[in-house]
């Protein structure tokens, strides 16, 4: 096959890809390919909350509206382009907000280019994914494997140097998240499942239920330390395995 017939089929692959709205997947491959040289397009600052900074931003805020079918419970202009927050609040099975309200933010800054610039975490997100922890599972996506099928990305915790931070106990998680919508009991840890609902005054019909994110924190049995955490917020599904991360004998030694 010629070059130049190459370069024509690559070209109508992209062309199919825009026309068809895949335009958004694609920034967000961008994206992840950027993540397998993390320095290089990444940095973290963690003050009271968790912010990804993005050196040279990709994906835009029509992007997330898409791929999420929601949009976020504030809209912010700012001079240097704007600001977008998504509310999550704590529910009972009725999906009514418990009471002391108890809730969470993740924070997005757009330049002017409409370009996603930071991603934020408040401090009470941070109770359940440690700042350290949240750092090296992001670093482990530039190594990890992607699912087509069930569009999923699994981070490789092998090519990340592990750290030796303790993880938070299940006394401590509860008392800034309270008690659990359920508790599931296994032979060797116990599975609290809390229900947040993200606050927004719109969803694209059909993916309503894209708004209530279930959280589910696993506890084990003999350490009473927070091992796993797995949720849905706003149409992004997270899952930190952070025993994969945890390196015990470097805080031995």
């Amino acid at each position: 096959m010629m070059p130049s017939k190459k370069i024509r089929i690559v070209s109508l692959i992209i062309l199919a890809l825009l026309l068809t709205g895949c335009a958004h997947w694609w920034r967000a491959f961008k994206t992840y390919q950027q993540m397998s040289e993390f320095d290089k397009y990444f940095n973290v600052t963690v003050t009271d909350d968790f912010t990804l900074n993005f050196k040279e931003p990709v994906m835009l805020s029509e992007d997330f509206i898409t791929l999420a079918h929601l949009r976020p419970t504030e809209e912010t202009a700012k001079p240097e382009g704007k600001h977008w927050r998504y509310w999550f609040r704590k529910v009972d099975g009725y999906k009514k907000i418990v009471t002391p309200e108890v809730k969470f933010y993740s924070a997005m800054n757009f330049n002017k280019e409409d370009k996603l610039t930071a991603w934020s975490f408040s401090p009470l997100f941070l109770e359940i994914a440690p700042p350290k922890f949240l750092e090296v599972s992001l670093r482990s996506i530039g190594g990890g494997e992607i699912n087509k099928d069930k569009m999923q990305l699994r981070g490789n915790s092998d090519l990340i140097k592990k750290i030796a931070d303790d993880l938070p106990k299940k006394s401590a998680v509860v008392a800034k998240l309270g008690d659990p919508f359920e508790i599931k009991k296994e032979k060797d840890k116990e599975i609290y499942i809390y229900r947040f609902l993200l606050d927004t005054k719109t969803i694209e019909e059909g993916y309503e239920k894209n708004a209530l994110n279930e959280v589910k924190l696993s506890f084990d049995n003999k350490t009473q330390e927070l091992v796993r955490m797995a949720g849905n917020f706003a149409g992004l599904k997270i899952s930190i395995n952070y025993k994969k991360f945890q390196d015990k004998t470097a805080d031995e030694s």
